[in-house]
């Protein structure tokens, strides 16, 4: 208090802003000594980006001068039961959005360290996601039937009322429990995970021969230059250079994105491989010929070119639904538009385009072909306001129908749908107009109905 009152702390007069402002060393040092606390206990530094760190440091710079830190005790029992608490508060109110909206069931199985399958059981609705509870299958014969029964008491603890959908993987007896329950309880509808079935939309294009090959050959570029001192050093003094992406070996879709990043890199590569100290240091090496040869191929970069462009709807597709962003459901129907496309890219050469859109089909209408798909790409405004790419034919408005069928009140929302699809009232507000691509849908709603109180 002292160093904010030059008279004394009985001084009256009020201290400046200057005054009371903190320094930049004193600043500086408070940094680097949470920087230590975080290098001594190895916390991970990604750590500060979560949304709860700057809260905490508010917190304890409103505690002012003094605050100590409460006990070891405290922090794995008392503050460990308070944080409980806090949570279960959380999730009550997640559980009100339930009731209100509705929600999604999704299941996850994995194997931990021991190689158990767990099953974990979560729980979507527009405030967020909420982990309900993990199960260990390890006694459970994982057939339909009792994949269905170990559902249904997830579905009974959310209440059957609240549930809209359920998302599991894409094994047989998990599509068969799926669709038991949806017979046990007719307003859930069921599908698997649509950013697993795109990743084996792209295994089985990485399979075929030609899109193997170029596979490949790339990889054969990326590991030549990570494996050797002087020409990753020399790329790395270009002007302008970042790093090339390299596969990784859990997810399909990475072999794509690291052909497009080494697609990218051409003309670094190309200027590397010409270069007369490459010729110098390199030429001796069988592998450095095989690269100057795939680099100056100018065969190898059209493939390169055309997979790429082949694939890149499924990829931002991807992107999109393998992402927390924002919610996926209501792009994932757009994405059977990829088929027009490579039609399209091949000038619907059919014997050019046909091993690509057979794959698709197989996939895609076995997965992702529901009822639930084609009425969220509907809702969505996206597209229903897309007056050229709309796709407004029977299938989708089978879909729309389909769901609207579920609905307590169907009259009520086949009402809605019109004003929807017409853009009445609260619909073709400037407002709603101008928010359609900028907000999610149900961002837009509050945000009409807030403004119209006003």
């Amino acid at each position: 208090m002292k160093s904010y009152f030059k008279q004394g702390i009985q001084d009256t007069s009020q201290p400046s802003v200057k005054c009371v402002m903190q320094t930049k060393e004193k600043t500086h040092d408070t940094d680097l000594a949470i920087a230590l606390w975080f290098y001594d206990s190895c916390i991970p530094m990604n750590v500060v980006n979560s949304p709860l760190f700057p809260i905490a440091m508010s917190k304890v710079a409103s505690m002012g001068h003094g605050y100590t830190w409460s006990s070891y005790h405290s922090m794995r029992v008392t503050l460990l039961k308070d944080a409980k608490t806090s949570v279960s508060l959380i999730i009550a109110g997640y559980r009100k959005q339930w009731e209100e909206t509705g929600c999604t069931i999704m299941s996850d199985g994995w194997r931990d360290a021991r190689q158990r399958p767990l099953i974990n059981f979560m729980v979507y609705c527009s405030k967020g996601v909420s982990f309900i509870k993990s199960v260990d299958a390890s006694g459970i014969e994982s057939n339909a039937h009792n994949l269905c029964n170990l559902f249904g008491e997830i579905v009974e603890f959310v209440g059957p009322q609240n549930v809209v959908h359920l998302v599991t993987d894409n094994a047989a007896n998990y599509k068969a429990a799926g669709r038991l329950l949806s017979e046990r309880y007719p307003s859930i509808c069921w599908s698997p995970c649509a950013a697993h079935c795109i990743n084996m939309i792209l295994k089985d294009v990485s399979g075929m021969p030609h899109v193997s090959n170029l596979i490949t050959l790339a990889s054969r570029v990326t590991v030549f230059i990570y494996n050797h001192k002087w020409p990753l050093n020399w790329l790395r003094n270009r002007e302008g250079w970042s790093e090339i992406i390299r596969p990784g070996a859990t997810r399909f879709g990475t072999s794509f994105i690291a052909l497009k990043s080494l697609y990218d890199h051409r003309s670094d590569l190309e200027a590397l491989v010409i270069s007369s100290d490459y010729q110098k240091m390199m030429s001796k090496l069988k592998k450095a010929r095989d690269v100057k040869q795939i680099c100056l191929d100018q065969g190898f970069w059209k493939n390169c070119l055309i997979t790429l462009n082949v694939m890149s709807p499924l990829l931002k597709l991807l992107c999109i639904c393998d992402s927390d962003e924002k919610p996926s459901l209501g792009y994932v129907y757009e994405g059977s538009r990829a088929k027009q496309g490579i039609e399209k890219l091949f000038r619907n050469k059919k014997d050019l385009y046909k091993p690509y859109t057979d794959i698709i089909d197989t996939r895609w209408d076995n997965m992702l072909r529901k009822n639930l798909h084609a009425a969220a790409y509907w809702l969505n405004p996206v597209f229903q306001y897309d007056e050229v790419n709309f796709k407004n034919d029977p299938e989708v408005m089978a879909g729309v129908l389909a769901m609207v069928s579920k609905s307590s009140d169907a009259y009520h929302c086949t009402m809605e749908l019109n004003k929807f699809g017409e853009a009445e009232d609260s619909f073709g507000m400037e407002m709603a107009a101008t928010t359609r691509k900028k907000m999610r849908p149900g961002k837009i709603s509050n945000h009409i109905y807030l403004c119209s109180l006003f």
